[in-house]
């Protein structure tokens, strides 16, 4: 089964100045330092990050390109970012468990939502300048992405969750190694025929629908749990930018569009909508009760 290539961006000139390893380094710092009321939430200020701090000299860099991760400081830099994330949900989920005081589980809370802030503004940067279609096609209307007729939510689901598509074997997967990909498999490919229904894992909001990268054809939805999904290298999307949909909701058609060698479903499971802030997608659909079957092939 065909693997992608980790989505390699298209090169600008753009150069930031300052140490970008450090800038992330001090931004996350700051985030949990300051931790403002509200930081990462779903107001004017998080889920919908404007990113006019992102565009400022602090996120700039000499000898970063503007090509996606292709600084070795930064992606690592990231990653970092990633698991400090992780660990802070781990604690939100544990205090939760042990009937922990409300207080502080909403101090845990706030700091997990601050580093993902800190991150957010970053990655956001970095696609801007590196043509991210994500960051600045979000509702594929410039790159004309073929879409198809807007599905409709099933008319039941007796679970939340779900797999994203059915009749599958699962082929690469997470953090696999491989010459297709720039550095390891950032998802989970899931291996079917081209022209196979790709579903929504839960109930969100559409957050982009973009083609003409590595990914090809993709939808990119936010759940309610702040997390995002991503499915790519469709043949088709049915689904649009900003709109509701339910778990079991058909968002288009398994394909080959993007850096393959034949057609697959790539999920991916990130903490922001942008490349760099994806996590292990199977336990996370396991924390979901859904149980995919078959093994991961790692090259």
């Amino acid at each position: 089964m065909g693997r992608e290539h980790h989505a390699r961006l298209p090169r600008t000139r753009a150069r930031f100045r300052g140490a970008t390893g450090a800038a992330l380094s001090a931004l996350l710092l700051l985030a949990l330092a300051s931790a403002p009321a509200g930081a990462g939430t779903d107001g004017a200020r998080g889920d919908e990050v404007r990113g006019d701090r992102a565009h400022g000299n602090d996120f700039q860099s000499d000898g970063f390109r503007g090509d996606g991760f292709h600084g070795d400081g930064f992606r690592k830099e990231a990653a970092r970012a990633v698991r400090a994330h992780e660990r802070a949900r781990e604690r939100v989920d544990r205090l939760r468990e042990s009937d922990a005081s409300p207080t502080e589980v909403k101090d845990a809370e706030r700091r997990r939502k601050a580093v993902r802030a800190g991150l957010w503004d970053l990655l956001w940067a970095t696609g801007r300048n590196s043509g991210d279609p994500v960051a600045v096609d979000p509702d594929g209307q410039d790159s004309r992405c073929p879409f198809g007729d807007r599905s409709r939510p099933p008319e039941r689901r007796a679970h939340p969750w779900t797999a994203p598509t059915r009749r599958y074997w699962l082929s690469a997967g997470y953090a696999a190694k491989g010459s297709r990909w720039a550095h390891r498999h950032t998802g989970q490919d899931f291996a079917v025929d081209s022209g196979s229904p790709v579903y929504a894992v839960g109930s969100g909001t559409v957050r982009a629908t973009t083609c003409g990268d590595g990914f090809g054809n993709q939808v990119v939805i936010r759940h309610r749990d702040g997390y995002f999904t991503q499915y790519a290298h469709l043949s088709r999307i049915d689904v649009r930018k900003g709109g509701r949909v339910t778990a079991g909701q058909r968002i288009g058609l398994s394909g080959a569009t993007g850096n393959v060698t034949g057609p697959h479903l790539h999920f991916e499971v990130r903490i922001t909508p942008y490349v760099g802030s994806a996590v292990p997608p199977l336990p996370w659909l396991r924390r979901k009760d859904v149980q995919v079957t078959g093994a991961p092939v790692l090259p």
